[in-house]
This record gives C-alpha cells, structure tokens and sequence, in this order.
C-alpha cells in the first residue's frame, strides 16, 4: 500500500499564469503519497519501483477505490454511468486538491523549486528518456519524494470549466520536460480520459481530528 505522510494545516497562495489570477486555500490536515503510485500498487507489470504513467485521471480514481477496498476503507468516489465521478465524505484514497499538492510539494518553502533541480528531480536533461524508480531523487523538507519531475501528478480539480470543461489539472512535471515545467506553482490541464508515458499521480487522504 502506499507511503503516506501527514501533512499539518496551512494556507497556500495557488496563481495561474494564464488569467493572471491568484487565489488563497485554507487546507485541513491530510495525508499525501510519499511517492507517486507505482506499477506494484497499480498492480501493472514490469518494474516494481517505477511509477505508474500512461493513466488517465478516470483510472487513477479507479485506483484510489481500489486501493481504499484493499484496506477495507469506504470509497472516496462515487462512479456514474456516464464517466462523472462524485467525491464523497471518507477517509479512504483520492486524489489530492491542486491546493493540497502545491502546499505539501513547496514543504515551507517560497521559490520555484524546494531544492536544486538535478538534486531533487527527474527531468528531460537527466532522465535519460524515460522515467526513474520513485525515490531516487532527494526528498523536500517533509520527506516527500519526485514532487517535482518524474511524472506529472493528476489531481482532483477541475482546470477552468468554463473554458476546458472537464479537463482536470496536473502538477509536477515529468521526466520528459524542460527546467521550467518542473516547478512548484506550474499548471497543466488535460481531458480526464488522457493517457500518456509521462503522467501518474500520487494520492491523499482526509485526516479528522
């Protein structure tokens, strides 16, 4: 099962380079991957280590129910017919707020990045053409590893519906980008049933005290 990390409340200022636009989160304890799924816990073949990628966000919530009734926790997702998913009141599995990424990814930190980037991720000018086992890169301040690079991280949110739709933000960065695609603050969007070799996601769950 994965690795989590408990992740403390706080505020987190989100922007978009895009509308020009900045917005404030107040977020509630959580728990969040200390690394991004991996083949082993997707249960795909091949290298136990490696993070699972060419997922779409339909299939990494699939995961997290999976996941969740692995450990006998009520599903975080309600699946519909239609591909519309509906996040429910539980403790199981989900995928973490864009928000709750941005924070537990910067761990304190205020820059673009938590550390030097050849020191801390996987990225197009030392990956080598394709994705590394999780955890070989140094972690940030709370112990989280690959937040950056490696493989871009799905979320929950939606990008901006009223111009993409259903399309859903990624985070992070992948082994295929260049420098200023792996920074803390950067946006991606993508249709949810997008699959491709440098996309995964790492999951969260809601902690109650």
């Amino acid at each position: 099962m994965p690795v989590m990390a408990p992740i403390e409340p706080g505020t987190v200022t989100l922007s978009d380079r895009r509308t020009e636009r900045r917005w404030t989160v107040t977020l509630l304890p959580y728990e969040i991957g200390v690394f991004p799924v991996t083949r082993e816990e997707y249960g795909r073949p091949g290298d136990p280590r490696l993070p699972v990628a060419d997922v779409s966000w339909l299939d990494a919530v699939a995961c997290c129910n999976a996941l969740s009734a692995a450990e006998e926790l009520p599903p975080a997702y309600e699946m519909g017919p239609d591909g519309d998913v509906r996040l429910l009141a539980s403790p199981g599995y989900r995928l973490p707020t864009e928000a709750e990424w941005e924070y537990a990814c910067r761990a304190g930190t205020e820059g673009p990045r938590y550390g030097p980037l050849d020191a801390i991720a996987w990225y197009r000018d030392n990956a080598g053409e394709g994705p590394h086992e999780v955890g070989g890169k140094e972690p940030n301040a709370w112990g989280l590893h690959d937040m950056l690079g490696n493989v871009w991280n799905w979320c929950w949110d939606l990008y901006d519906p009223e111009v993409y739709g259903s399309y859903r933000v990624l985070r992070g960065g992948g082994w295929f980008d260049e420098h200023w695609s792996c920074r803390a603050s950067v946006r991606r969007r993508s249709h949810p049933a997008f699959r491709v070799d440098d996309v995964g996601f790492r999951v969260a769950r809601t902690l109650t005290r």
